[in-house]
């Protein structure tokens, strides 16, 4: 259930606003405003005004010059257009008219009113904005980027202009205004030929990328081009001398293939990601209510008809744009279409032009939040105003992950080390290969493939697409791959309380009425003082409970307890109650009938409703329920005594409200307040008609009747799972609109709120509480109506806290609260299940929604959806984005650690020179053959410990000094960002731009500072990585190989001098190591001829493969392990790795046993098993190196784990106050 926002904000300070501080000389501004309300323009006080702020009616045109000298903040509606010499900050309301010039006015007005839509003005210069511009404490607070829209656009659309009847006409449909229940609607069979004349109520799916364009989106990834090319040169080569280069045949085609099935599985993994979030953005209903021939039947949304009679009520998603001519208290959400989170009123009359802000029109794929009505569709499928601005709203620019950005930054250094080797040692090569371009082309090449692990991105791929099937299986669905590894990673979570952290289940707890407390528990301990119908007071309040209230029972036929209600939890809470407890309630709306009403909402806090109910003085009676400190506001009086007369209110009466308001809050319970009036005939006579818009009605002077607090328990596992949050460092706040007190009380229940508050502690010390210090409490609970006047260190001071709850928030403020975290550096994710949660959502870097309880609009604006709304699920879901991202980093080491020994043979081959130990078709072998296999079976490592994961800091971990880097750092960045001097709005830059760039970076001093810069983040490939693969590790390899490759030489007579030798004589006459080379006669007298010499090479080729094979086993479980050695049970804990390392050896063993293998791959059959041995040793020896390293590495850098927190409960959270009266 969404939060509800503050009620003690006026209408204005809802709306979103975006603060850009722009520290420059005075500047002066020309503002062409064009309004259909009033504009009232207000400056600080340190703002110099040339001219006086103009009042402006509807439709008018004023032009404004000013002058400032300091920031500017100019707020207008959203049916301005304001041109700027310098981006000026202004909010946007949703009275609003897109069109600016006064032409375009008399044009509008000229052509039926059809509304045209312009693309904002662009400069002719971009403006590159300097630092003292900048904002340099909180860089992401800057606007952010928007697509510019089409130019011209039209919403042919002019109903709302029209009378009910009208409408009613020009559709032959018919109505009954005055009881649309009555209504006839469309007959079957016009609605039938309509439908053959218009088709069926479907949007047309916007235009898509070609898959084809897509894929090949994927093919032109910096490795897979660099593969194609250098499969292309081997073809090349084959041109050149065909009958040397055939064999190469083979590598020029994998190399390719493999760019192609790098490419296949990223498209084929995007297309899923594609497809499911499709599946989320459906913005038709399947099913929908209508009036046909006079009946009220359900309908296929599909086969919806201009002129039909549609019923919409709460919770409805509005099948078509609907002309409205009846409603009660209806109220929609039109976020998904305007951004405007707002409810707004639906109402069978209208005054604006505008379509979009027309008060009598519903529009296709929004939401009906409140009440019910009636409606005659007007637009269907691509004619909706939905399909006509589609392509206003189609598609967003993907936002690259942290864990993407690591990958592709160590993917370019890779590859430009792979592209500078092969370069220099190709000009080394060629002259000692006597010039050979054939021969060094190859060497090249070899090189080239050595470096680059061509596997890497598939198994990236594949591991996070296991990962995230395992998380779904948690309930935990995620809708982009790289979210998988995000939520792992965020250092703060956001929550809402209601729905996410309770049940929305709410249960009557306690009364109070004519100041006595009644428990509505029987199986509390209280007993004496348990609710009776008869008690003082609880009457009234049990037929306000009952009366006021639009929350119902979905049937009458079954005992009360087996219903179901359907409306707000809270009044449904109420209803049962009282349901419980009045003998003839289902008959009491219809003894007393209610004849007016003005439903809940986020302004007035309460809900009024007035009944035919006699009493003494007359026939009416008005009931109020809502907020206590509202209502309490508007009474007078008080009922005392027996319940049957009233006094006015003391200062004594005030003690003893509040006194029973902070005890009912301090349990975490929700408090309602009551009161009512009993109308005088003389003044309210039973016709009386009451009128909304006139007020009419009494809202002061009421007597107060009492309170009620509602239980909403936590869910089961709720507390368990913010302890586990908070043991793995990550700060857990609370952001809901409930009372402080409501919510401190459930923090404090759920392990959110351990320590003292500062209140708490100046009680505790006797002091004041301005003389205790920032240190001395590190818990903290912020009322939203300080958020709006906090400063910057204020902001810094309140994140400086380990536990935080902000209350009474606005969705507004649930925005900012997730800015400030991030311009700190902070991953943020956010929980929310309701419309006004969306803009949190979509702004967090993980925004988490509701399945079951979340609205559509969340679920589309959240990257990660709960599949059972259990909090606890999150928990798991950040468990198992630590453990991919930890498996993640032990396969890429474990896989680019047989990078050396590939790239060392080829080395030798030039330098020494050496006949070549590794082919570069055996090198793809490692890479895509066993490597594939032995990484891939990383994603079902386990933790190495059963907590050890949630007890080691965030792997970005935010700090003081971290704070300190992050905004340097984003300072830098905005320096160089161009913005549009016209919205203030960033200008992104062309791909040129960014080459050029991202070029320029490595020369520049700034670059190689911060690369260097020392922070305790865990990157994905990090230093200590680095050195394990290229220089431990890899030497290992290297040399177990290249021992293996000259003990196999030498058992066929060729030493490691006549090795080089034969390699210098490679060509000319002699042909060393082909068929037909030259007998060699080695220093100890062997003569080795030609068919000896291939074999010998073969046989060492074959070797150096298999060795290297080998080892990588070995270092496949060294790699396993970071907290612990690489040695116990724990290496066994994963079946899969010897799935991996079975399937692995099979393909080697096939390529080197097996002799039709022999021909492409340049391998030898009759190679011995006894030469494994040597690779084994040495496998023997990375284990006991690994765990040398351990034992050091463990003393030199201790594992940082996190400080237990005292105070944490985590035992499980069964005991309620449901499961209680239950087992009672």
């Amino acid at each position: 259930m969404a939060e509800e926002k503050n009620p003690d904000l006026p209408p204005d300070e809802d709306e979103d606003i975006i603060v850009e501080m722009i520290d420059a000389e005075p500047i002066t501004y020309t503002t062409t405003t064009i309004t259909s309300e009033p504009i009232i323009a207000s400056y600080s006080s340190s703002t110099t005004i040339k001219s006086e702020p103009v009042i402006t009616s509807s439709s008018s045109i004023t032009t404004t010059t000013t002058t400032h000298s300091m920031p500017i903040i100019h707020t207008t509606t959203s049916e301005e257009i304001t041109t700027h010499s310098l981006p000026i900050v202004h909010t946007t309301s949703s009275e609003e008219i897109t069109t600016v010039e006064k032409t375009e006015l008399d044009e509008k007005d000229t052509k039926a009113n059809r509304i045209e839509f312009k693309a904002p003005l662009k400069p002719e210069r971009p403006v590159k904005m300097t630092a003292p511009q900048l904002p340099p404490q909180m860089p992401s607070l800057r606007p952010p980027p928007s697509k510019e829209a089409p130019k011209s656009k039209h919403l042919d659309i002019e109903e709302h202009l029209l009378q009910p009847h009208e409408v009613a006409e020009r559709y032959l449909s018919s109505i009954n205004a005055e009881k649309p229940g009555d209504s006839k609607g469309l007959d079957a069979e016009t609605a039938k030929r309509v439908l053959a004349e218009h088709g069926p109520n479907v949007l047309t799916p916007p235009k898509k990328r070609s898959a084809f364009l897509k894929y090949i989106d994927s093919l032109t990834s910096l490795f897979n081009l660099l593969l194609i090319f250098a499969g292309i040169l081997e073809y090349i080569l084959l041109g050149i001398d065909f009958e040397d280069n055939f064999p190469n045949t083979y590598l020029g085609a994998i190399l390719i293939i493999v760019a192609f099935i790098n490419a296949f599985i990223e498209f084929y993994q995007a297309q899923k990601s594609q497809a499911l979030l499709e599946s989320f953005l459906n913005m038709i209903p399947a099913k929908c209510t209508i009036i046909r021939e006079g009946k009220l039947q359900p309908t296929a949304a599909s086969e919806l008809v201009v002129g039909e009679v549609v019923f919409v009520r709460m919770g409805d998603k509005v099948p078509a744009d609907v002309y409205v001519f009846a409603a009660s208290d209806l109220k929609v959400d039109n976020s998904s279409l305007t951004g405007e989170s707002d409810p707004q009123e639906r109402v069978p009359y209208n005054e604006h032009k505008n379509p979009l802000e027309a008060t009598n029109l519903m529009f296709n794929g929004t939401l009906a939040i409140a009440g019910e009505g009636y409606g005659i569709v007007v637009r269907t499928g691509d004619h909706t105003v939905l399909g006509q601005i589609a392509g206003l709203t189609a598609g967003e620019d993907k936002t690259i992950s942290p864990l993407a950005k690591e990958i592709d930054t160590f993917v370019k250094i890779i590859a430009t080390i792979a592209l500078l080797t092969a370069a220099i040692f190709f000009g080394i090569g060629f002259p000692v290969n006597n010039n050979n371009i054939s021969l060094t082309l190859n060497f090249a090449i070899g090189i080239f493939v050595a470096w680059v692990p061509e596997g890497l991105p598939a198994t990236v791929t594949i591991l996070l697409t296991i990962a995230a099937k395992r998380m779904a299986s948690e309930n935990v669905l995620v809708k982009d791959l790289q979210g998988v590894e995000t939520l792992g990673a965020i250092t703060l979570l956001a929550t809402d309380k209601t729905g996410t952290l309770t049940r929305n289940q709410m249960t009557v707890t306690n009364l109070w009425s004519c100041l006595n407390m009644y428990s509505a528990l029987r199986n509390m301990q209280n007993v004496d003082n348990s609710v009776k119908p008869d008690s003082p007071g609880v009457s009234d309040i049990m037929h306000i409970s009952a009366l006021c209230s639009r929350a119902q029972f979905d049937r009458t036929d079954v005992p009360i307890e087996e219903r179901q209600i359907l409306g707000d939890a809270t009044e449904s809470g109420l209803v049962r109650f009282a349901a419980q407890n009045i003998p003839n309630f289902d008959q009491l709306k219809d003894i007393y009938p209610k004849i007016f009403e003005i439903p809940f909402n986020s302004d007035t806090k309460w809900h009024l409703s007035i009944h035919k109910k006699k009493h003494a003085n007359g026939d009416l009676t008005l009931y109020i329920k809502g907020a206590p400190e509202r209502v309490l506001r508007i009474c007078s009086t008080i009922l005392v005594g027996d319940g049957t007369q009233s006094v006015p209110l003391t200062e004594e009466h005030q003690a003893k409200y509040n006194e029973t308001y902070e005890a009912m809050a301090g349990k975490g319970h929700r408090v309602l307040a009551f009161a009512q009036i009993l109308l005088p005939s003389d003044q309210y006579p039973q016709d009386f008609a009451f009128d909304k818009k006139a007020k009419n009605y009494p809202d002061h002077d009421l007597c107060f009747v009492g309170l009620a607090s509602l239980e909403d328990p936590p869910k089961h596992g709720v507390r368990e799972a913010i302890g586990r949050c908070r043991s793995a460092g990550i700060k857990v706040m609370m952001v809901t609109g409930d009372h402080p007190l409501t919510a401190e009380a459930i923090g404090r229940k759920i392990n959110l709120m351990l320590s003292d508050t500062k209140s708490m502690v100046a009680k505790r010390l006797n002091k004041p509480l301005e003389e205790i210090r920032e240190d001395e409490y590190n818990a903290i609970v912020i009322h939203g109506e300080m958020i709006d006047k906090l400063s910057d260190d204020e902001w810094d001071n309140i994140f400086s806290k380990s536990e935080i709850i902000f209350a009474r928030t606005s969705p507004r403020h649930k925005l900012e609260i997730v800015k400030r975290a991030q311009s700190m550096g902070h991953i943020v994710g956010v929980t929310g299940d309701g419309v006004n949660d969306s803009p949190a959502l979509k702004k967090a870097d993980l925004g988490i929604a509701m399945n079951q309880s979340g609205s559509d609009v969340s679920k589309e604006a959240a990257a990660m959806i709960l599949l059972d709304d259990n909090f606890a699920s999150t928990v798991r879901g950040i468990e198992q984005g630590r453990l991919i991202f930890a498996n993640l980093k032990k396969s890429i080491q474990y896989t680019i650690s047989h990078s050396t020994p590939e790239v060392i043979p080829n080395l030798l081959y030039v330098v020494v020179p050496l006949p070549l130990p590794l082919s570069a078709i055996l090198i793809l072998v490692i890479d895509l053959g066993f490597e594939l296999f032995a990484a891939l079976s990383f994603a079902w490592d386990k933790p190495e410990t059963s907590e050890g994961l949630m007890k080691l800091p965030p792997r970005k971990p935010v700090t003081p000094a971290s704070i300190d880097r992050f905004r340097r750092r984003a300072h830098r960045r905005a320096q160089e960002v161009v913005v549009d001097p016209e919205s203030g709005e960033e200008i992104p830059p062309s791909k040129f731009s960014k080459l050029l760039h991202e070029f320029k970076q490595p020369f520049r001093k700034i670059w190689w500072t911060e690369a260097f810069e020392k922070t305790d983040d865990d990157v994905l490939v990090d230093g200590s990585l680095l050195s394990w693969a290229y220089l431990e590790i890899g030497m290992i390899e290297a040399i177990g190989a290249m021992t293996t490759y000259f003990v196999v030489l030498n058992y066929h007579s060729i030493t490691p001098y006549d090795a080089r030798e034969l390699q210098r004589g490679v060509g000319g006459t002699t042909k060393y190591f082909t068929k037909e080379a030259q007998p060699y006669t080695n220093a100890f007298g062997t003569v080795i001829d030609a068919n000896a010499q291939v074999m010998a090479l073969a046989q060492a080729q074959s070797m150096y493969y298999f060795a290297v094979m080998i080892q990588q086993m070995f270092n496949l479980f060294a790699c396993k392990t970071r907290f612990t050695l690489p040695i116990g049970k724990y290496m066994f804990s994963n079946v899969y790795t010897f799935y991996g390392i079975f399937a692995g050896a099979a393909l080697a063993t096939v390529i080197v046993y097996c002799p039709p293998f022999n021909i492409p791959f340049g391998t030898e059959w009759h190679t011995l098993p006894l030469f494994w041995l040597i690779p084994f040793a040495f496998g023997f020896f990375i284990i006991f190196y690994a765990c040398i390293r351990m034992l050091v590495s463990r003393k030199l850098r201790p594992i940082n784990w996190n400080r237990e927190i005292q105070g944490l409960q985590m035992y499980p959270t069964i005991r309620t106050v449901r499961s209680m009266e239950k087992k009672r």
